[in-house]
């Protein structure tokens, strides 16, 4: 007799269907699985004996094939466990084959029967509902199965329970949806003192989605200023947090089911390879930049990091997603984030202060910033100095703006975005391209001849341009004007990247 049971492999953040068929034939004992398996699902076969053994069940004295079907499809994980079981289940008559034919099955097994839970079940369950059928899933999952929508999910805590319940003897109850925690609070903009130029662009930055990049001396505020970002974004709709959950549940990071309403925030080491950053290694799994999709990915130190590693990151930023290519797969997850850069002026970082600087200047601040390449510059829509913070600014009893008046801004202005592009593909100004541009950016008579003018003299590339248009538009948006003008135009020009200084 043949059982087959429904499950899935992962590929970026799609799940492939995959059918595990167990036939039972005469001939020595053996316990064979086919079917392109990696090392986790070849060891599955020793996981589901010892979780047998465990609930008193043995493997029947036959010739044991497992086949994972479409058999050039590579199979990776341990979460095929649980459907490897419930195949060889079915074949042995312990589980009705009709009864299993309904559902998509993930989940890990122990060597108890205990069912542990394994990443990407919020994929399954998606998938399982475009599918029309339930899905069965660790106990500890259930609440991330959940949020898939109107789709049957049978979350058992062990084998012997999951048995009970198909048989009728013992129901599980249906998990319910997981909690949506409410986005954390991080550092208020009330903390920084001074930076009225820096705060500024942030407040830019943060309301048309744009790129920044932060240069000055150590201790100025560059990381403080990242930080508060995100209490200044607008949260995350119920789409968006349905997609950075996904990302989420393929990397194993989706603790209880919670969802969030908070944009990520990642913020890697400069020591990171280009594996962790853009996605890869030996099992395919989202890098930084896909961990912080919809978010924003902080990159301190910029130079710092390996120069392959930072030029890796220039397709993502400008096409919104990452591509990982292998020999037998391509796998794309998305990337659409928000990039925030610091670095110093020079290794030494007091460039520009008499008192302070090395004697190596300005050969030190080139050596140093040539480390970034200009293309990746290029594709940083603000560039700011931020100046050493003042005595007086740090004594004033004053308290700054906090992010909670800066957030109302911001929200302001991506109101209005949202509205302007609620027919097409970009959701930010920092998206805009092409036509939206040409129908909403172009600046009116002076507008136009300032940025002719500084274009020629600041030799502004094609990329260059299309970016000062769309800082414009963010900025005419805070601002409430219905078109872009000179001023708007003359602000963003002042944030481009201007050359090192002497």
């Amino acid at each position: 007799m043949v059982a087959s049971v429904s499950t899935v492999a992962y590929l970026g953040l799609e799940a492939r269907a995959v059918e595990v068929q167990c036939n039972l034939v005469a001939g020595l004992p053996k316990f064979v699985v086919v079917g392109l398996p990696d090392k986790a699902v070849a060891e599955s076969r020793e996981r589901v004996r010892a979780a047998m053994a465990a609930i008193g069940l043995a493997l029947p004295p036959k010739h044991i094939i497992l086949n994972l079907s479409p058999a050039d499809l590579p199979k990776e994980g341990s979460h095929f466990d649980l459907a490897v079981a419930l195949a060889l289940l079915g074949a042995m008559g312990v589980v009705d084959a009709e009864t299993l034919s309904g559902y998509v099955v993930v989940g890990e097994l122990a060597l108890d029967g205990r069912i542990a839970p394994s990443p990407g079940v919020l994929l399954a369950a998606l998938h399982a509902a475009e599918m029309g059928k339930g899905l069965v899933c660790p106990a500890a999952q259930g609440p991330e199965a959940s949020w898939a929508g109107q789709v049957d999910v049978v979350a058992a805590p062990d084998l012997i329970a999951l048995l009970n319940h198909f048989k009728g003897d013992q129901l599980l109850p249906a998990p319910m949806a997981g909690t949506v925690e409410p986005p954390a609070l991080g550092p208020d903009l009330a903390q920084v003192k001074g930076q009225e130029t820096a705060r500024r662009a942030l407040e830019i930055a943060a309301a048309g989605g744009h790129n920044l990049l932060m240069c000055g001396p150590p201790g100025a505020g560059k990381s403080l200023l990242a930080s508060c970002l995100p209490g200044i974004l607008p949260p995350l709709d119920a789409a968006e947090a349905l997609e950075v959950s996904m990302v989420a549940s393929v990397a194993g990071t989706l603790q209880g089911g919670r969802l969030t309403r908070a944009r990520p925030f990642r913020s890697p080491h400069h020591s990171a390879s280009m594996a962790a950053l853009t996605g890869g290694g030996l099992k395919v799994k989202p890098g930084e930049v896909s961990l912080a999709h919809l978010g924003v990915l902080f990159l301190d130190e910029l130079p710092e990091f390996q120069r392959a590693v930072l030029d890796s990151l220039r397709q993502p930023i400008e096409a919104g997603v990452v591509s990982v290519a292998r020999a037998n797969a391509h796998v794309t997850f998305p990337a659409r984030v928000q990039l925030v850069a610091a670095m110093n002026p020079c290794r030494c970082g007091h460039l520009g202060d008499p008192a302070l600087a090395c004697a190596r200047a300005p050969r030190c601040a080139a050596d140093y910033q040539a480390r970034v390449s200009g293309p990746l510059l290029d594709r940083i829509d603000l560039h700011v100095e931020v100046q050493p913070v003042r005595a007086v600014d740090l004594v004033l009893d004053r308290p700054a703006e906090g992010s909670a008046a800066v957030a109302e801004r911001v929200a302001e202005a991506r109101a209005a975005q949202s509205a302007r592009y609620r027919n097409v593909p970009a959701r930010t100004n920092a998206e805009a391209d092409g036509d939206l541009l040409t129908d909403h950016a172009l600046p009116d008579e002076a507008g136009r001849k300032l940025l002719a003018q500084a274009a020629e003299v600041m030799r502004l590339s094609a990329r260059g341009y299309t970016r000062v248009l769309r800082v414009a538009r963010t900025i005419a948006d805070l601002a409430g004007a219905d078109g872009v003008g000179r001023m708007h135009i003359a602000e963003a020009l002042s944030y481009r990247r201007q050359a090192p200084r002497s």
